[in-house]
C-alpha cells in the first residue's frame, strides 16, 4: 500500500499570530506645561540679566535639548557654551575679525561683538552637523538641530530664565564661526542667550490658525 503524497509546508507559513488590540495608556495633561507654551515669549537681549543658570542647571538644560527627534540616531548637532570670561575673550577675536573685514570701521563698533557676547550671562552655540553620507535626507537633519535650540529655549523658560535665540554675524560668517570652534562642515543654527528675564514682555501679533493650516480632504 502506497502512503498518500503530501506536500511540505513551507517553514515561513504559518497563520498570524492573533493580538489584543493596543489600549491607550491614560497619561494627565500639564496644565502648567501648556500654559508656558502658551504665552512663551522672547525678550531682547538687553532684558537678559545676571545670575544666570550654574552647571548643573545649564547640565539640565541641554539635557533636554538633546531630547529631539533624531532619525537615524545621527545626532547632527552639538553645542558650544561661551559663558563666563570666555565671552569677553571670544568676543575680542570677533572684533579683531570683523575690523580686519570692515576696513575703516568706526571707533563706536571697536568692541562691538564682544559687547554682545557680555550681554547675556550664558550663549549656547547651537551647531548643525549634518552627516552627508547618511541615509538620512540632509533636510531631516538640519531640522533636528532647529528642535534643539527650540527644545533649550523652552527648558530654560521652564527652569525661570529667558532665552533668545538670534543668529548674527558670528554664526553666518564662517571665519567667525571657525573662532568659536565651528569646523568647516559644520554651520551654526543659532546663539541662545540665556539670562534672568529683567522684564515681562507683552506678547506680539500671532497668526490666526486660519491663515496657516489647511485639512486635506480627497477630492471628490
Amino acid at each position: 500500500m502506497t502512503a498518500p503524497v503530501t506536500s511540505p509546508v513551507p517553514r515561513h507559513h504559518h497563520q498570524p499570530a492573533a493580538t489584543a488590540p493596543l489600549e491607550p495608556i491614560a497619561i494627565a495633561p500639564s496644565d502648567q506645561t501648556l500654559a508656558l507654551l502658551e504665552t512663551r515669549r522672547s525678550l531682547p537681549l538687553r532684558a537678559l540679566v545676571e545670575p544666570g543658570p550654574d552647571a548643573a542647571a545649564l547640565d539640565r538644560m541641554l539635557a533636554i535639548a538633546a531630547r529631539v527627534p533624531d532619525h537615524g540616531r545621527l545626532v547632527p548637532w552639538r553645542f558650544i557654551v561661551l559663558e563666563g570670561e570666555a565671552r569677553a575673550a571670544a568676543g575680542d577675536r570677533l572684533d579683531a575679525l570683523y575690523a580686519a573685514q570692515n576696513p575703516g570701521l568706526g571707533p563706536d563698533k571697536a568692541h562691538m561683538w564682544r559687547d554682545y557676547l557680555l550681554r547675556a550671562p550664558v550663549t549656547v552655540v547651537v551647531v548643525s552637523r549634518t552627516d552627508a553620507a547618511a541615509k538620512i535626507p540632509a533636510f531631516n537633519q538640519i531640522l533636528s538641530a532647529g528642535a534643539a535650540a527650540m527644545n533649550l529655549v523652552v527648558a530654560a523658560t521652564a527652569m525661570g530664565f529667558s532665552a533668545l535665540w538670534l543668529l548674527k554675524w558670528p554664526g553666518r560668517d564662517p571665519d567667525a564661526a571657525a573662532l568659536l570652534g565651528v569646523d568647516a562642515a559644520e554651520k551654526v543654527a543659532g546663539f541662545i542667550h540665556i539670562g534672568r528675564p529683567a522684564a515681562r514682555a507683552e506678547d506680539r501679533p500671532r497668526p490666526s490658525l486660519d491663515a496657516v493650516v489647511t485639512r486635506w480632504h480627497p477630492e471628490g
